[in-house]
């Protein structure tokens, strides 16, 4: 379905909303406060999907969110994940390769969140732990250092516990990742690039993957730096900092590769998180499409919709369509949206 009309009319919005009924982020904005019209204290969103689902999403500018499945409250809100799953490429995403890290970091976490949900409970342990450690720095007096300490080595173990729980899914999903992307990356590029993705993690993993020893690591690390924060009051360990880096024929892409380049690696990422929750699931993930076509050449238009071709339901927004391609705007559905007044 392509949905048409100018800027501000709500295309983002209803895509958005597709996007946090699916997977309960947003790739706009972390707060509540951002997703609830300006005069109102609540938003609510209701979708239908197979099987006669209910999925139901409440947030409140005060007291967070409330989930529902069938009108049922639910005391977990990652058990809403799984009925409908989507994937969304917006213009930002455009900024994954030469954006800040946050970028990679939060398209990380959406895809580790769509095929564990639980993750998104690991993600707020450990925000919640950075931000109490942080404020502990805040508080620090030297006349009461040694119950701080105390203080800070009980943090310590709980946080490098989260971290290296967080670590692990992170490095887990780009080695599932990894294979497919680079088939595309090759396949969009006819076959002239090779794509590597490479897992800086913001603690140093030391030897194989083993939740004992890569806990006992962080912890020492997080030690180890105690005398800095107390002067910076700023935690340099953990995945708080971790980055992705993408090399192309062995080149980072980020700073050595041309826009063009850099669009194809994320249409490549894209289709490969695709092809990965279709393949984990058996069950195709809706395309989310958030007026991302204008940003792209015809060429790769046409790639990414002959890819995708009548596997995935697809949501598409624009402001026209006139300028696109190809049979796939003939068949399909359209839905203009015009402004209010």
């Amino acid at each position: 379905m392509i949905l048409v009309g100018p800027n501000g009319v709500g295309k983002s919005n209803l895509l958005e909303s597709v996007e946090l009924l699916s997977s309960l982020r947003s790739h706009r904005s972390n707060r509540n406060q951002d997703l609830i019209y300006w005069d109102q204290d609540k938003a609510f969103l209701t979708a239908m999907v197979e099987d006669d689902q209910k999925l139901s999403l409440e947030l409140n500018r005060k007291g967070g969110r409330k989930a529902y499945k069938n009108d049922k409250l639910l005391t977990r809100q990652h058990d809403l994940i799984g009925p409908m799953r989507s994937v969304g490429f917006s213009a930002l995403d455009l900024e994954l390769i030469r954006g800040e890290p946050s970028l990679r970091r939060n398209w990380l976490d959406r895809i580790v969140q769509q095929c564990e949900p639980i993750y998104s409970d690991l993600i707020s342990r450990f925000s919640r732990l950075l931000r109490q450690r942080n404020q502990l720095w805040r508080n620090y007096s030297i006349t009461s250092n040694k119950n701080q300490n105390i203080l800070f080595d009980s943090f310590d173990m709980q946080m490098a516990l989260v971290s290296t729980r967080i670590h692990r899914r992170r490095r887990r999903i780009l080695d599932r990742l990894l294979p497919i992307a680079s088939s595309w990356q090759q396949h969009l590029s006819n076959n002239n690039e090779n794509l590597n993705i490479v897992y800086l993690p913001g603690s140093k993993l030391v030897g194989e993957e083993s939740e004992k020893l890569w806990r006992e690591g962080i912890e020492r690390q997080l030690l180890e730096m105690r005398s800095e924060e107390e002067l910076t009051g700023i935690c340099r360990i953990g995945p708080h900092r971790d980055d992705v880096q993408f090399l192309v024929n062995e080149v980072d892409a980020r700073r050595f590769c041309s826009a063009g380049q850099q669009r194809t690696i994320v249409l490549a990422l894209k289709l490969a998180e695709l092809e990965l929750i279709k393949t984990l699931y058996a069950k195709s993930p809706i395309l989310l499409l958030d007026d991302v076509l204008a940003e792209l050449d015809p060429k790769r238009q046409l790639l990414l919709l002959d890819a995708v071709g009548q596997e995935h339901q697809c949501l598409i927004s624009a402001t026209h369509v006139e300028s696109f391609e190809g049979d796939w705007v003939r068949n399909s559905q359209l839905m203009r949206l015009d402004s209010f007044g």
